[in-house]
């Protein structure tokens, strides 16, 4: 798989901590000529296999954990990235979870409780599909939702302001620095779509019935509220993004280009590692001996059972 900074520019696409950013300045679609759909799809087929092998090395490690965030606004090509770029892992080591709106039981709790729960063990991969994020961006462009939290000193909506926001990033930087200082890799992913294409492809799935069912119209309550949204991520990704738990934007307006560069970025960071099998030791090479010698006895054992009987 090509680290080309000219077909993936890693660099351009991570949000600089402590740098605040406007969503505007990064692409949508890839603008170079040194890459199509179809080369593309053979570089992101041979990323699988060597993304499969590191997984087996992290297992096998059991050093480390990764979560992997997906956030973006509505079919930006989520669910698609990851059928497409984790099909190649072992589904023994990777659990997905999809957030949906919290039920009253999860409300009754901190608002990372039940991201908590989903959160790998060590050797494993656990990728989250929307995350404790959404209680800085959907409820942000909605503050009234804040209110079903029964936050103390939070009564109204007029009590949710700047303080508040900033008391979140804050607990979302702590939260992150927790988990990596344990031996968890944090990958943060922004697949940023363009408005136009999100309604190429909501019409795609009205006018195509094998697509109806990805339709909802509260999708389209939502497009309406497309600036106030930008503006939230915006603040968000310029508040969370750090050295230990960097945002990646991603161009999403092409699906093939934004699946093999979340693999890239996942691929490079995965490098840093430095997996390898564990070495063994001498008392553990001896030991295998002995375990293949009894073994191989065992073969003996039954044919000289066999000679006996006869």
């Amino acid at each position: 798989m090509s680290n080309d900074e000219n077909i993936i520019p890693i660099k351009k696409m991570t949000v600089t901590p402590e740098k605040k950013i406007k969503l505007k300045d990064f692409d949508t679609g890839y603008k170079g000529k040194l890459l199509n759909k179809q080369e593309s799809e053979k570089m992101l087929d041979t990323s699988r296999k060597y993304l499969a092998d590191l997984q087996d090395k992290l297992y096998a490690h059991n050093r480390y954990s990764v979560l992997i965030i997906l956030q973006a606004m509505d079919a930006a090509g989520k669910d698609g990235a990851v059928k497409h770029i984790m099909s190649g892992f072992n589904p023994l080591g990777v659990k997905v979870y999809s957030f949906k709106a919290p039920n009253a039981h999860e409300l009754d709790h901190d608002y990372f409780w039940r991201h908590e729960l989903a959160l790998p063990a060590r050797g494993e991969i656990a990728i989250h599909n929307r995350s404790h994020y959404e209680n800085v961006l959907v409820t942000k462009v909605h503050p009234q939702w804040i209110l079903n939290e029964n936050i103390p000193g939070i009564e109204l909506v007029n009590d949710i302001g700047p303080k508040f926001w900033d008391s979140r990033y804050k607990q979302i930087r702590r939260f992150e620095k927790n988990l990596t200082d344990n031996g968890m890799i944090i990958m943060k992913f922004f697949l940023h779509v363009s408005k136009k294409e999100q309604k190429k492809r909501f019409l795609e799935r009205i006018e195509d019935p094998g697509k109806n069912w990805k339709f909802s119209l509260s999708d389209l309550k939502e497009r309406v509220y497309w600036d106030d949204y930008q503006q939230a991520y915006n603040e968000a990704l310029s508040a969370t993004s750090t050295q230990h738990a960097p945002w990646f934007v991603i161009p999403a307006d092409d699906k093939w280009y934004a699946r093999l560069a979340i693999a890239s970025i996942i691929k490079k960071q995965f490098d840093k590692l430095n997996l390898n099998y564990l070495e063994v030791t001498s008392a553990q090479k001896q030991e295998l001996q002995k375990a293949k010698l009894q073994l191989l006895a065992e073969d003996g054992t039954k044919s000289e059972k066999k000679k006996s009987r006869k």
